[in-house]
């Protein structure tokens, strides 16, 4: 910088300020300052009234100063503006302003090869007076008035002194009366940028973010080509290249994997070998180990109780006309649940006599139960020919038949997680998983599952990821799937949504009052009227501050004292009509009692249908071609709650 300095000097007085840059000392400052004072004092000195006075006496330069040397009019250095190079060894450029009766110095090196821009030392010191005469609203520039906005002026000189602009600057003086220096020094930072259209990082970060994002998505993608075009591939490789030199090059390959060691620490090859089940049964000629009667020859069987000790008392009181507490042991009970399921929804709030009414007995087929179906052998034709002919069906048709798919099936799972505090929504997020289920391996066996789809309704996606081995992008939205046959669903490509652009199912609200030692607590829910259904069985938790000795719940509510948990459960929210509503009234210590008690609601729901919460769909490559069958979308809440 040209500028090393800047000084407020009164005519009259001790210097009031004073601001160097930092490899400037303050000490030279100091004697340029000085020097500039002296030589003022000294031009003063040589008016011609200061003449006369001191040919008239000669002890009149040691007495006090005369009304000549005080007067500013006599001041050869009181112009408006000017330069004056002082020092005696050092030399410094004092670029001075006089405002009324202030001079605001500029100090810098005298220069003798035109290496300082004095001009720019000009314009610092012009900015200077704009700061002092802002901070006393005029001209009328006085110590005193400079006394009382001394720390503003202070840091705006400071920030003239390193650079700035003249839109920073204008900034800067318009917060300087009742703003706080704070403002007037923070707030003028991305001030020309605003003026000049430019945008700010926060609003261009989320783009930076995205774009980012993109390159390491695109930079990660990776795709196998199919067999059959690396095979086209060698195909033309060897017509190319003579065939000797391939044979030379397969020999010498051989040859060095035959010299190169073996290490006595290497894995053995047997761990990537597949196991085999079906060769470890060994095959045997004897008719007997196809016999299931002489299998379940030796198991044994546990007697049941009499039928007297299982008999339902007989109650004939008026409105609980029934037979209660009967257990029945029959074997047509599938589950011990089954046999207790009376018990265990007698406790949800009351008893229902239907609950309790006999089951419908099922003739059962005579034999051991359809376990003689399973027989493997020649015995096994006349028994299955039997069972076919009763109309029995083999346990292994019926389980064909219950699984049976007609092709790859897909559908979209998606998890929205939400925080509410109060009324306002504070994060939001969805991250959605494609799913693919294929053939069984037993129907398909081991042919791959190959064919191509598209993804629509992805404007609102933030970004996608794909599982490289199983699925490549074709660009466009498009993808190709190529996997093997695999009993579970097998998630292929996942994606996120934008913040500002997720849809909410539900909104929620909380809220807290604290009246003297009562508490009172209400959630308040409303669907959001553009779902296609309705959200059926949700489930609303309240986490609660302290462990309740009293509570007034409305509606009814299950209170879990272990959790410190309030749950209710509503079978569905409409989607149009007023707000529903849970309260929670309860008293509390004087220990206990604090206004920043801790009121937490979790909201759990989980949806199925034809379409996804995101609005993400998918659809067949090529129109009118069934590669596969979208099956029912899902979405659930994950971390859903308000406070």
């Amino acid at each position: 910088m040209s500028c090393l300095a800047l000084s407020l000097q009164p005519a009259n007085g001790s210097d009031i300020l004073l601001q160097t840059r930092e490899w400037f000392p303050p000490a030279r400052a100091l004697i340029a300052l000085h020097a500039f004072r002296q030589t003022r004092l000294a031009f003063s000195n040589k008016s011609p009234s200061s003449v006369a006075a001191t040919s008239s006496s000669s002890s009149s330069s040691t007495a006090e100063p005369s009304a000549a040397t005080e007067s500013i009019g006599d001041d050869p250095l009181s112009a408006s503006s000017g330069q004056l190079i002082v020092g005696v060894e050092s030399k410094y450029r004092v670029v001075y302003r006089l405002v009324n009766s202030i001079y605001v110095l500029g100090i810098t090196t005298a220069d003798h090869d035109n290496s300082i821009n004095v001009f720019e030392c000009i314009n610092i010191v012009n900015q200077a007076v704009s700061v002092i005469v802002t901070a006393c609203r005029g001209v009328d520039v006085t110590p005193e008035k400079l006394a009382r906005k001394y720390a503003e002026v202070y840091m705006a000189l400071d920030i003239v002194l390193r650079g700035v602009s003249n839109i920073r600057l204008a900034a800067m003086l318009s917060y300087m009366h009742g703003d706080g220096i704070a403002k007037m020094v923070h707030s003028a930072l991305d001030t020309e940028a605003k003026i000049r259209g430019a945008e700010t990082w926060p609003a261009v970060e989320l783009h930076s973010t995205e774009h980012q994002s993109n390159i390491e998505a695109f930079s990660n993608a990776s795709f196998e080509l199919p067999p059959e075009t690396l095979a086209a591939g060698d195909q033309k490789v060897s017509t190319i290249v003579p065939q000797s030199t391939i044979e030379q090059d397969e020999k010498m390959i051989k040859a060095e994997e035959s010299e190169a060691e073996k290490d006595p620490f290497a894995a053995s090859e047997a761990i990537n070998k597949q196991e085999d089940l079906v060769g470890g049964f060994k095959k045997t000629k004897d008719p007997s180990a196809t016999d299931l009667t002489l299998a379940l020859a030796g198991l044994e069987v546990t007697t049941l109780p009499p039928a007297e000790a299982t008999q339902s008392t007989d109650i004939t009181v008026e409105g609980f006309e029934g037979k209660y507490g009967g257990i029945e042991f029959g074997s047509e009970q599938a589950t011990l649940g089954e046999a207790f399921e009376g018990f265990t929804d007698a406790w949800g709030g009351g008893l229902d006599a239907s609950e309790f009414l006999e089951n419908k007995k099922v003739k059962k087929q005579e034999g051991l139960s359809g376990l003689e179906l399973l027989q493997t052998g020649d015995s096994a034709a006349p028994t299955a020919a039997a069972a076919g002919a009763d109309g029995g069906k083999s346990l292994e048709n019926l389980l064909v038949k219950s699984t049976e798919m007609k092709g790859p099936e897909m559908y979209i799972s998606e998890e929205i997680s939400a925080e509410f505090r109060e009324s306002l929504l504070a994060r939001v997020g969805l991250m959605g998983v494609v799913y693919l289920r294929t053939m069984p391996p037993k129907v398909c066996g081991d042919k791959d599952t190959e064919f191509s789809f598209r993804v629509e309704g992805t404007s609102s996606v933030k970004r996608f990821v794909i599982q490289s081995s199983r699925i490549s992008s074709l660009g466009n939205g498009m993808f190709h799937v190529r996997t093997a046959p695999s009993e579970e669903p097998i998630p292929i490509l996942k994606y996120s949504l934008l913040p500002r652009l997720t849809p909410l199912p539900l909104r929620v609200r909380l809220i807290k009052r604290l009246s003297g030692t009562l508490l009172s607590v209400m959630i308040q829910y409303v669907s959001n009227p553009e779902l296609l259904a309705p959200l059926t069985d949700v489930t609303f938790v309240m986490k609660l501050p302290v462990d309740p000795t009293l509570l007034k719940v409305s509606p009814k509510a299950v209170l879990n004292r272990s959790e410190r948990e309030l749950k209710w459960h509503v079978p569905e929210v409409p989607l149009k009509g007023t707000p529903g509503k849970l309260r929670v009234r309860m008293p509390l210590d004087s220990a206990d009692i604090d206004e920043e008690l801790e009121v937490v609601g979790y909201v759990k729901f989980s949806v199925q249908g034809a379409t996804s919460l995101s609005g993400v769909c998918l659809k067949p490559a090529t129109e009118g071609k069934t590669d596969f069958y979208e099956v029912n979308h899902r979405y659930q809440s994950g971390i859903y709650t308000c406070n």
